[in-house]
């Protein structure tokens, strides 16, 4: 259940379907993704606050057209196998600014092609990319996937934005292999450190490629495209 809190001249929180009504209504025509980290304020604009709650849920959606934004809160309750998750969005003012740190997509498919031999060659030379079942279990799952020909993206994204993407999601497995699967042949905490440092790089590149891939539309509507 999704329920948006804070949206002007609303008391109380209401439901999703309406506050999109709501934010249309307002002068939204569009919406971007951020995906901030410490020290990477990736997709924001500020202020502060906004990006303070942003970095802690380290996601977050900037509207195009009206200055807010929402920032996802995630409650769980329940015993173990009857889970009800509820995502409470916090609407927030934002600075009309450019986004910090979004690169086009031209930029984000040069940048990402560079990351994946980066991440390849580390993961070779620390004996990540043979760390065992679970790691094969998480590559076939994504090459099967990818065979099904899945929709990453809705219709109207240029076909670039779907490519750049699909090249993100692989570097993001790449790194999630490597930073959660086991040690592979990092076997000390230095080693272990080194390949936190040597991965976080192409970490950043991934999270800066989808940003760019999911905010293509709004970007080519900025532009007056399509």
């Amino acid at each position: 259940m999704h329920r948006v809190e804070g949206l002007p001249d609303e008391s109380a929180p209401v439901g999703l379907t309406l506050a999109l009504g709501r934010l249309r209504a307002l002068g939204v025509k569009g919406l971007r993704v951020a995906l901030p980290a410490p020290g990477h304020p990736l997709g924001l604009s500020g202020p502060p606050e906004f990006n303070a709650r942003a970095l802690e849920a380290e996601e977050a959606v900037v509207c195009h057209g009206a200055p807010l934004g929402l920032v996802p809160e995630v409650y769980e309750a329940g015993p173990s196998g009857d889970v009800h998750v509820e995502v409470v969005w916090h609407c927030l003012a934002v600075r009309e600014a450019p986004p910090a740190d979004v690169p086009s997509l031209g930029e984000a498919e040069r940048e990402l092609a560079e990351a994946l031999r980066e991440a390849t060659a580390v993961l070779s030379r620390l004996d990540v990319a043979g760390s065992g079942p679970v790691a094969e279990a998480a590559i076939d799952a994504y090459r099967a996937r990818a065979e099904r020909g899945r929709e990453v993206l809705a219709p109207g994204y240029p076909p670039r934005a779907v490519r750049v993407l699909e090249l993100a999601q692989r570097v993001g497995l790449l790194i999630s292999l490597a930073l959660e699967r086991g040690h592979g042949g990092a076997v000390s905490a230095s080693e272990m450190v080194a390949r936190g440092e040597a991965l976080r790089p192409v970490e950043r590149t991934g999270r800066r490629a989808q940003v760019a891939a999911y905010n293509a539309y709004v970007e080519e509507l900025e532009r007056g495209v399509g």
